[in-house]
């Protein structure tokens, strides 16, 4: 059955430079990155905060790869680390050279930051249609409690971690059969624990990357990770199952914990991992909620019973949504591949760096010896369409790219690049596969980012 909806006139409520739908990691930094160049800038988000996977999902582990020799991106990535910290919204992470950014806090980092580029912040709107002429993108369609909305402007930035705007603009995209997706996360945080006894457990038992090879997990590494420490929890989950308090066929409890705080807060708990659900079905993500929060209760339980220091620990909080880490991904003008992540990708249209840091499809490799790639311009660019660039994990790639690029820090590379090559296209009136890659390269430079 089909139910046709009368023609309709839409109040066009802004128009702008830049437009950015979505704001996580990289719909963020491509917001502030565009507006840093003087343009004007529109950033609209489905949620009522910025951050996306850090402050929606909670997934505060923003560059748990980084340890002595790895060499990271630089420019607002790293910034968005340096500003938590320095606003007492980060601790160090216990497994690398890092810091955990606190979800929570972050939400009111987001906010200086977007506050302080001049951004027009628009929150608890959602984008459900381009608006469209021929093969140009004019704007955007948004869903509210004030009803349908136009969003005009010059170009939009897609970071909306799912392709959403290409793929309903008619650019070409891709999507992995739903039984090869990268598993959904379900991430919460408890409350109440003992920090001194829980550390001391750790400390005694301690876990390291090979661990990770276990009931659930299958991982494939170079082998110089093995060893390395890893906050790993699987002990406390197989004697839940002897004792009878998570069915033993169930394989999708365990994983690791992010951080621990002085109060008693274990946070960034990435415990359940729910196989067979894509992103872009909301029937999907309606039994993933559901199924995924009654798992992680399954799990506090058996930390409460088994794992040392988790004795009075409570659920302090879920996020407020599932933590997706692959869907659709354009078909860019180049797609990425293994060779160029693996065996350190050059590129003459270089927009940023990421070290050699693979997580996903059964693969894990840390970057300790140095090593990196180059991201090129072209994997931000769909094809057909006009006027629209995309930032995040939907840049062009194959599967092994992706268990790179998808990653936050990663993210933050392409979203600057593409905020600002957004910006110099709407000014120079030039496409934005005709900006000159001289000046890209210059407007990168200048805002800090590495780009060899």
């Amino acid at each position: 059955m089909i139910i046709f909806e009368e023609a309709r006139e839409t109040p066009v409520i802004h128009k702008t430079n830049v437009l950015v739908v979505g704001s996580g990691p990289g719909g963020l930094a491509a917001a502030i990155a565009a507006a840093r160049t003087g343009v004007d800038v529109c950033l609209v988000e489905r949620y009522g905060c910025f951050g996306g996977n850090i402050t929606a999902v909670g997934v505060e582990g923003f560059a748990w790869y980084r340890h002595e020799n790895t060499v990271d991106s630089e420019g607002i990535g790293i910034e968005f680390e340096e500003r938590a910290k320095s606003m007492g919204a980060a601790i160090p992470e216990p497994q690398s050279k890092s810091h955990a950014i606190d979800g929570e806090a972050f939400k009111y980092v987001a906010d200086k930051m977007v506050c302080e580029a001049g951004i027009e912040a628009m929150l608890h709107r959602m984008c459900v249609a381009p608006v469209m002429e021929g093969n140009t993108i004019k704007g955007v369609i948004t869903e509210s409690k004030a009803g349908r909305e136009a969003i005009l402007a010059d170009r939009i930035v897609d970071a909306s971690g799912d392709a959403d705007i290409c793929f309903r603009s008619g650019a070409p995209t891709t999507k992995n059969p739903i039984e090869e997706m990268i598993g959904v996360s379900v991430m919460f945080s408890m409350s109440g624990v003992n920090k001194q006894k829980f550390i001391e457990n750790v400390k005694e038992d301690p876990q390291t990357y090979s661990d990770w090879n276990s009931v659930g997990w299958q991982i494939k590494t170079t082998g110089k990770e093995d060893k390395l420490f890893s906050p790993y929890l699987k002990k406390p989950f197989d004697k839940a199952k002897e004792a009878g308090m998570i069915p033993e066929g169930l394989k999708t409890i365990g994983g690791t914990w992010g951080a621990i705080h002085d109060a008693g807060d274990l946070t960034y708990l990435n415990l359940v991992h729910l196989q067979n659900l894509d992103g872009t079905n909301p029937s999907d993500l309606t039994n993933g909620e559901i199924e995924g929060r009654r798992q992680a209760m399954m799990a506090i339980e058996a930390l409460k019973s088994f794992n040392p220091g988790c004795e009075k620990a409570k659920l302090r909080n879920f996020g407020m949504t599932l933590g997706i880490r692959d869907t659709r991904k354009i078909d860019a003008v180049y797609n990425m591949t293994a060779n160029d992540v693996a065996h350190q990708g050059r590129f003459e249209d270089s927009i940023g760096i990421f070290p050699e840091f693979i997580d996903g499809y059964g693969t894990l490799v840390l970057p300790t010896t140095g090593r990196y790639y180059q991201i090129p311009y072209r994997t931000l660019l769909p094809k057909k369409i006009e006027n629209l660039i995309a930032a995040g994990r939907i840049t062009g790639g194959d599967k092994t790219s992706h268990a790179s690029t998808r990653n936050m820090m990663c993210c933050t590379v392409t979203g600057q690049a593409a905020g600002v090559a957004a910006a110099l296209s709407s000014s120079l009136n030039k496409n934005l596969d005709e900006v000159p890659l001289a000046e890209l390269k210059k407007s990168l430079k200048n805002q800090g980012v590495r780009l060899s």
